[in-house]
């Protein structure tokens, strides 16, 4: 069904406040990262066409007076190939069993997949509260939004689905008061200034791989990562120089971000420093380098260095 109402409480108390961690989760490329970037009213999560784009579970803090939303956005659950892809479906797993509600994120314009299908048969078993988030409702006409929401119902009667925009932001207001009726009763877990949990490092990793991926387009495969070498914040300046190293998997890869003489790197890095200023808020010197090691994505210490 398509949920309309708004949380119960009972006339004339003030409701309770209520907190709890909301697991995004889906099929890769669904738009969850876009969702939350949508919800948080700023960017946290990178976002490109690739599938699979997001490898880590990202947390953002939305309070409002009457609730604290903790959503974590995770990788999308796909079927591994490797050690990095297993990691990251264990991530989406382990955020999901972690939830106090399952906030599952279908790709209307795709419609039904055969992995939402198997997907829904998981979540109906689920412990968990779970609300479906229909996203794409600007690219798709209201009566395929009906259908798909009667298909949904079947799959998982008496759930809540609520069709949204993860990009334009409509309906987002009426899917946060539908999760918000699904939060445990519990003071704020986190202060009401802090957005996320991760230090800035990570995103100045992501925010360099965001800008690799969208410079490459389909040249440079997912064995590619980014390592921050160094972080190193100077007040007295406004200044934070970052440097930072790209692994690929084999030396065709290495020349393809590198570029003729060197033209896509210096794209790559401005950009990404474009990015980074507006997200750290000072000036930002950026220094890039390129590796190869065609086995980094199987190697569990390389993983557990990037956060993997």
């Amino acid at each position: 069904m398509i949920d309309e109402q708004d949380p119960c409480s009972e006339p004339g108390k003030p409701p309770e406040h209520r907190a709890g961690f909301v697991a995004l989760i889906g099929r890769p490329n669904v738009g969850k990262s876009t969702l939350l970037n949508q919800i948080m009213g700023r960017k946290l999560a990178i976002v490109t066409p690739k599938p699979q784009t997001t490898r880590h579970r990202i947390l953002g803090v939305e309070t409002r007076p009457a609730a604290q939303f903790l959503f974590v956005d995770t990788p999308g659950l796909h079927q591994p190939h490797n050690l990095m892809g297993e990691r990251m479906v264990k991530t989406a797993r382990q955020s999901l069993a972690d939830a106090d509600v399952a906030l599952w994120v279908v790709d209307a314009a795709a419609g039904l997949l055969d992995d939402d299908r198997g997907l829904a048969g998981e979540l109906a078993s689920a412990r968990q509260p779970l609300v479906i988030a229909l996203n794409k409702l600007d690219r798709v006409p209201r009566a395929r939004l009906l259908e798909l929401s009667q298909q949904l119902g079947e799959l998982l009667p008496t759930r809540h689905v609520v069709p949204v925009s993860a990009l334009t932001g409509d309906n987002v207001g009426e899917l946060l008061t539908t999760v918000e009726s699904h939060l445990p009763v519990s003071p704020a877990l986190f202060p009401a200034d802090v957005q996320t949990d991760l230090p800035e490092r990570f995103f100045a990793a992501e925010i360099v791989r965001e800008q690799l991926l969208l410079a490459t387009h389909e040249e440079v495969p997912y064995q590619s990562a980014v390592r921050i070498e160094s972080f190193e914040e100077r007040p007295g300046k406004d200044l934070v120089v970052i440097a930072a190293t790209i692994l690929v998997a084999r030396t065709s890869q290495r020349a393809i971000v590198l570029g003729e003489k060197g033209a896509r790197i210096k794209h790559i890095g401005q950009q990404a420093r474009h990015e980074l200023e507006r997200f750290l808020d000072v000036r930002v010197y950026l220094e890039l380098h390129v590796k190869v090691d065609d086995r980094w994505f199987t190697k569990a210490h390389t993983l557990g260095e990037l956060g993997l």
